[in-house]
């Protein structure tokens, strides 16, 4: 059976093992977890957001992996916090217009993290730019998170609640237009988005299933779905 294209935008990297030159990446971890639920991960250079529609149109299904901050701007913030890190306006404008794009022509979506950010930026939502430091922000933190019975995120995993590996200090503040609350952390975090109505299959999760998927069933079944709702499409 022929695997399913999966795009995965490349995340820039000052430098890499092995490599004499700054790299585009994306974690293993995840390209394997695709790997593993019958796709084919295929690392995208982040370049050209007006021309995102077009180079993706021969894929199957895109992923949105993790990074760094979005730029501020972008969701009305004049002011960026100390705690913003890594942006990159080349790859805010690629993974905004390959979101944008997905969304529209109803493409079989999984974001992770930052993706999940970037989508809700997409429809016209706010993050908050830090979470407060030790004690309120979500960096290296494994926590349970409820899932709302009839999401697809409950649906895909077949539970009710994930222990979610999770490494980010920003999180949704205004949610975006259309978009659904479907998983929230114990703190009131929103940790799933999904856009209902939509024909294409849809989930954005803020923690990283890829880190524990090799071990994990629950979140190994979301990308099991992910990569079956790619077939189909």
């Amino acid at each position: 059976m022929t695997r399913p294209l999966i795009a995965v935008p490349a995340r820039f990297s000052a430098s890499a093992s092995a490599l004499r030159y700054a790299a585009e990446v994306n974690a293993r971890a995840l390209v394997e977890a695709v790997w593993r639920a019958g796709g084919e991960p295929v690392t995208l250079h982040p370049a050209d957001p007006g021309g995102a529609g077009g180079r993706l149109a021969r894929f199957d299904g895109l992923l949105l992996p993790g990074g760094g901050d979005l730029a501020p701007h972008l969701y009305g913030e004049c002011d960026p916090h100390a705690g913003v890190y890594d942006v990159d306006d080349e790859q805010d404008a690629f993974d905004l217009a390959a979101a944008r794009w997905a969304l529209e022509a109803d493409v079989p979506l999984l974001a992770v993290c930052r993706g999940l950010q970037v989508v809700n930026v997409v429809r016209g939502g706010t993050l908050e730019q830090d979470m407060g430091g030790p004690g309120h922000e979500h960096r290296h933190v494994v926590h349970p998170v409820a899932l709302e019975p009839d999401s697809l995120v409950a649906a895909a995993t077949g539970v009710g609640k994930v222990e979610a590996s999770c490494y980010h200090h920003q999180r949704v503040a205004e949610l975006g237009a259309g978009l659904a609350v479907t998983a929230r952390a114990a703190d009131g975090t929103v940790e799933a988005l999904e856009l209902p109505g939509r024909r294409g299959w849809c989930a954005a999760v803020q923690w990283h299933p890829e880190d524990t998927a090799r071990t994990d069933p629950a979140q190994n079944r979301l990308f099991a779905a992910f990569v079956a709702a790619s077939r189909r499409a």
